[in-house]
């Protein structure tokens, strides 16, 4: 059983002018969001992704529908860890809390163009060379180490300028105040940029190099491009507004990376399994499948996902609540 072609055409293009919508609103009325306000929005766009995955199972089964929650929960997962990046370009470069919705989404259509660049590009390999599952399964694995054992912290990471926003600060008159969300403005009868250009390269790099982590991830559930793309978008759509909601929270959820580190490297040992299913290459078994190697389900995967990051986010929030508590005492103490 298929997916209809005119249910992923209609999909795509109801999205996209839910995606439009929501931009034009931000456009037209600038503020800051209160947390109801964030809350309720949070809930559509979940409510929006159930539905959408209902009817997939509707129309194709419930493969695709498990594949869509599992990879979307996955992107979800990741899109989390990408807001604690955010929070941190935000603060370097003193963004008034008033444009940060701007930003936030200016940061989302570059992470869908990006990411609809990859997954294209990802899925025309993967259609010619199956062993590629082979090297996206090796560098999810490595990168789910580097994200449990990072070495450093995020902080760090964000205040090292990448090169090519040091570049455009030494190749671009840039202003040193913001002229509300605009990006250019003049200053003494000159045309500059405002330091949101220097924001908005800085919120593409991260997105790009986020993007390098969760296309091979989201493959090693589903090779359907429009589950993929579809996915990406959902759990991007509700990115802006869960930044909002979380807010002071993104602090509490300290043991969140090993959470998203154990999904990584678990699809990388599905990945790595799938390969060998498929395999071609000569020197492992004589180009020949490899029949034992276990084949992992998408349920099994959604089940995986959702208790890692349960009980990252519960041991977080335990955790944190165990450290104000004992605050007071060593005040006392003191």
């Amino acid at each position: 059983m298929e997916l209809p072609v005119w249910f992923e055409i209609g999909s795509l293009l109801l999205l996209t002018l839910i995606l439009v919508a929501d931009l034009l609103l931000i456009l037209r009325r600038p503020h800051i969001p209160s947390t109801r306000e964030s809350a309720l929005w949070v809930v559509f766009y979940v409510a929006l992704a159930l539905i959408f995955a209902a009817l997939m199972w509707y129309f194709a089964g419930g493969e695709y529908a498990g594949q869509f929650i599992a990879g979307w929960l996955t992107e979800y997962s990741l899109s989390i860890d990408n807001l604690f990046v955010f929070v941190l370009i935000m603060a370097q470069f003193s963004v008034p809390r008033r444009y940060q919705q701007e930003v936030l989404m200016v940061g989302i259509i570059i992470a869908l163009v990006l990411r609809g660049l990859f997954i294209l590009a990802g899925a025309a390999i993967i259609e010619q060379f199956s062993w590629v599952f082979y090297i996206f399964g090796a560098f999810l694995v490595f990168t789910a180490w580097r994200q449990a054992f990072p070495g450093g912290d995020h902080d760090s990471d964000v205040k090292q300028e990448s090169f090519i926003v040091r570049l455009l600060r030494r190749t671009v008159d840039i202003s040193d105040e913001y002229d509300g969300a605009k990006v250019r403005t003049v200053v003494n009868g000159k045309k500059m940029f405002t330091p949101m250009i220097i924001v908005f390269v800085a919120i593409g790099m991260t997105d790009l190099l986020f993007a390098l982590d969760s296309i091979p991830a989201i493959f090693g559930i589903t090779q359907s491009p429009f589950i993929v793309f579809t996915a990406n978008l959902f759990a991007l759509m509700g990115l802006r507004q869960l930044y909002f909601l979380l807010g002071g929270l993104l602090d509490r959820l300290k043991y969140l990376h090993y959470g998203i580190a154990f999904i990584l490297g678990f699809i990388g040992v599905k990945l790595v399994l799938h390969a060998l299913h498929q395999n071609e290459l000569p020197f492992i078994n004589g180009g020949k499948s490899i029949e034992w190697a276990p084949e992992i389900s998408t349920w099994t995967s959604l089940g995986v996902i959702i208790v890692s990051m349960a009980v990252a986010t519960v041991a977080s929030l335990i955790a944190s609540a165990r450290e104000e508590r004992a605050a007071p005492a060593i005040t006392d103490g003191e």
